[in-house]
Order: C-alpha cells, then sequence, then structure tokens
C-alpha cells in the first residue's frame, strides 16, 4: 500500500485537475493524518501544481519520447519525479514504489511498468529548458501580459515567487498575508465609524477592521460564506453585492474586496495558472465594476471607499476604477510578488461624490 501522504496527495491532485482547490481539498483530507503525513502531503500537491511544467517537460525527457498518458499516470510521475528532484531526505525506493503503487490503485495496472522505467532514470542533473514558460513553470500568455504591464524582469521576478512557498503571516491570531494586511489601513479607520465590508469571506479584512472599533456589517453572496465570518461579527448579510444594496441607510467606510482572478496569490494557488483563461478576466471584470459602482451608491458624504483585488491583471483593476471620476481617487497601491513582501495586490482609494459640509 502506498504511504498515506502519498495517497491523499494523489487524490487531491486529481481532484483539483477536476476542478477543486489544493488548499480546501488539503484542510479537509489532512485532518485525519499525523502531521508529518500532512506536511509531506502538502508539499508534494503545492510542489506538483508550482512546477507542473517543469514536471511535464522532464516526464517526456525521462521517458525519451513524448508521452500521450492518462491523469492518473501524469499525477503519479509528476509526483515521483518532484520527489526524486525538488525534495531531500525522500528515499528514492520509497517515492519510485509508492508512485508504481499508485497507479495501480487507480486501476491503470499496465502502465506500471512504463512509471516504474521513468522514475529510474531520474536523476539530479542540470536541465537546460527549452523555453521560459518551463523554467518559469508559467503559461507564456500570462508571462507576456506581465511583461507588457511591468516590464520583463518583474515578469520573471513574479514567476519565481510563484514557485516559492509563501510566507506564514498572520494577524490577531488568524492566518493572513502580508500583502493582505496592507488594504483596510487605506480606509483610515476610527472607532464608531459604519462600516460596510461587501466581499468580507473568509473574514481577515472584517476582523483587521473591527480592532479600530468600527460598527461593521460584513456580506458575501453564499450562506456557506457568510458562515465563515460567524465568531468575527453578529451582523452578518448574505446578498448579491452585484445588485443594488438593500440598506436603508449608507456608510462612513466600504470595503469592496472584490472576487478577481487571483494571479496575485500563485504562490499559495499555484492551480489557478494553470486554469485561468483570458476570457475569464472580462467576465471578471464585469462582476467586478457592478460590485464596485453597487457600494459607491451606498457610501455617506464624505466617506472613503477602498476597492481591492489580489489580481494582477489590469482588466480587474485600473479598467475597473477607470469609471469613478479621476478627482475622486484618492491613492492607489500595487504590491507585485518578487519585488514586494507576500501576495500581488491592488488597491483604490475612492471618495465619496458627494461633498462634506465641513
Amino acid at each position: 500500500m502506498p504511504a498515506p501522504a502519498r495517497t491523499v496527495a494523489f487524490d487531491i491532485l486529481r481532484k483539483v485537475d477536476g476542478g477543486g482547490y489544493a488548499s480546501e481539498l488539503l484542510l479537509s483530507r489532512c485532518a485525519a493524518l499525523d502531521s508529518r503525513d500532512a506536511s509531506l502531503a502538502s508539499e508534494i500537491v503545492f510542489g506538483v501544481l508550482r512546477y507542473r511544467a517543469q514536471l511535464d517537460y522532464l516526464i517526456e525527457l525521462y521517458a525519451g519520447r513524448p508521452a500521450k498518458l492518462d491523469g492518473e499516470v501524469r499525477a503519479a510521475l509528476r509526483m515521483g519525479i518532484y520527489q526524486l528532484r525538488y525534495l531531500d531526505r525522500i528515499p528514492p525506493h520509497a517515492a519510485v514504489a509508492d508512485s508504481v503503487e499508485l497507479v495501480k490503485r487507480a486501476r491503470k495496472r499496465s502502465a506500471a511498468g512504463l512509471v516504474n522505467a521513468v522514475l529510474r532514470r531520474v536523476n539530479r542533473d542540470a536541465v537546460r529548458w527549452p523555453s521560459r514558460e518551463i523554467e518559469l513553470s508559467c503559461p507564456e500568455w500570462l508571462l507576456a501580459r506581465w511583461e507588457s504591464s511591468y516590464g520583463a524582469e518583474a515578469a520573471a521576478g513574479i514567476a519565481r515567487a510563484a514557485l516559492e512557498e509563501p510566507r506564514k503571516d498572520t494577524r490577531g491570531g488568524r492566518r493572513q498575508d502580508i500583502g493582505a494586511q496592507s488594504i483596510v489601513p487605506l480606509l483610515r479607520l476610527s472607532g464608531g465609524q459604519t462600516f460596510l465590508d461587501l466581499c468580507a469571506a473568509p473574514g481577515n479584512k472584517t476582523a483587521q477592521a473591527l480592532e479600530s472599533g468600527v460598527r461593521a456589517i460584513a456580506c458575501d453572496l453564499h450562506y456557506q460564506r457568510v458562515a465563515q465570518l460567524k465568531g468575527i461579527t453578529a451582523n452578518l448579510v448574505v446578498l448579491d453585492g452585484t445588485r443594488p444594496l438593500p440598506f436603508a441607510r449608507t456608510f462612513e467606510r466600504i470595503l469592496v474586496d472584490v472576487p478577481c482572478s487571483g494571479t496575485g496569490t500563485l504562490g499559495r494557488n499555484p492551480e489557478i495558472k494553470w486554469r485561468l483563461a483570458a476570457a475569464d478576466l472580462d467576465r471578471l471584470h464585469t462582476l467586478q465594476a457592478a460590485l464596485l459602482a453597487n457600494a459607491r451608491a451606498a457610501l455617506s458624504p464624505g466617506g472613503l471607499l477602498v476597492y481591492s483585488t489580489c489580481s494582477l491583471e489590469p482588466e480587474e483593476n485600473e479598467a475597473v476604477v477607470s469609471a469613478v471620476p479621476p478627482a475622486l481617487v484618492v491613492e492607489t497601491m500595487r504590491r507585485l510578488p518578487g519585488r514586494d513582501p507576500g501576495d500581488g495586490f491592488y488597491a483604490a482609494v475612492i471618495k465619496s461624490e458627494k461633498p462634506t459640509n465641513d
């Protein structure tokens, strides 16, 4: 039988191929594992997803020919090569034998010999990668976009940062990326202010805002996501922020941390770079523009709103904020992986259209 950590990693990788998210799957599947097995399963899953393009090139290199493989076979080979080339202190015989057993367990017994043969050829010799897409393990279309927006050096830095394990930052006992922590201070919060968090789940920014003593209402689209906010604030609302907001009052401070492509978070969500398509950005832009427009309508005279994403893409950032009169955009901020610590973020601070009486 394959080791528990490798079995869990294999099953999760197959579910990610089917549209699942690695972090969520690891959280649920690793609960029954001891800490060492959970750590190894996580390392394998994230490593395979981060380095997928390199691993697929190495499969063909060691196989000696282009290989058309079933998903289960490719997953086992990716796992085996990752452990043999990228990890230390993994017994080679264990990585090879368990990869073979995983293929058999997946009812691909006829491929067991191929998996065994390919993995026994794996070594740690230097490899000359044939393209930057493979060397940086990132789709060329994303690299080209980042190069156009930020320059070639920054684009490579973003891709390299996505190959590293993210920092483990915390705030108030909750895991929160250091880049994410930079958003709420832009609102200039103070005690007693009315505060609306329109896309609040999982609640880290809501909790951070509450440290200032604001009177908060936290919202999200689905009940399951709003349920994640229980224990942070009692004022929870399930709503669709792309429709006019149902509140009879306005708010002095509003955070619109919109759903986005997440291209600033590829180190912690590496599956994004393999499943995102250019067409997704247009769909997200429409959603984000509606959220921002409805939030602005709920902003009190003299109030401030922060629009933010963990995306690096102009369609989700500047192109959304361009609908706001330039005079109302007080400040913008951008964090780039590889240049700045933590995830990548964009934020714009927007003031109310209505003048104050002060």
